[in-house]
């Protein structure tokens, strides 16, 4: 029979250790097990606390304790120092993937309007062509309509345009008015 391994749910007995295990080490809480206890924070916390530790003990004139907290706090620094160049170097690499991509974009955006342009000339020399066409084709068409007899009609000639109407006269309510027996108004035809 195989032994059998007990397994327990709970968290504290999954495998963790104060190494490196990936994700954002500067803002992590370590549990050190230092000289004189545990202290625990983040490794600028611990920095901290080791540091003031090492200066308790050097006011105390125990050099021994001193430089064992100053190993602890240097251990943490240069564990800060590692995350921090590993982010640093993941940033730079991050940024470069974006320019590349940039400059990717760029160019395709570039390629876009030339294209663009060239299809805009293309269809202004088509344009052009099929003008120059019907203009060649105008007068042969002008004579064909009036060898074939047809009418004009209003659609096929051009508008011309109206003159504007003219303000009407003010009039005058003195002696300008027309009188009731009708002197300027021509007469019915009976």
């Amino acid at each position: 029979m195989k032994p059998q391994r007990s397994r327990s749910r709970n968290k504290s007995n999954r495998n963790r250790s104060t190494g490196n295990q990936g994700g954002n080490v500067v803002n992590r809480v370590f549990d050190s097990s230092g000289p004189e206890g545990k202290v625990r924070g983040t490794p600028s916390q611990v920095i901290e606390k080791y540091n003031q530790l090492a200066r308790d003990a050097q006011l105390s004139n125990d050099r021994v304790a001193m430089e064992s907290f100053q190993q602890h706090a240097e251990h943490y620094l240069r564990m800060l120092s590692e995350a921090q160049k590993e982010a640093d170097a993941k940033r730079e690499e991050q940024e470069r993937q974006n320019r590349e991509r940039q400059a990717e974009r760029d160019e395709q955006e570039r390629q876009n309007r030339e294209r663009q342009a060239e299809r805009d000339r293309e269809r202004n020399e088509r344009e052009a062509q099929a003008q120059a066409e019907a203009e060649q084709s105008q007068p042969e068409a002008a004579e064909s309509e009036e060898a074939s007899g047809l009418v004009d009609t209003p659609e096929s000639k051009p508008k011309t345009r109206r003159a504007p109407r003219r303000k009407p006269k003010p009039k005058d309510e003195a002696g300008d008015a027309p009188s009731a027996d009708g002197g300027d108004q021509p007469e019915a035809a009976e």
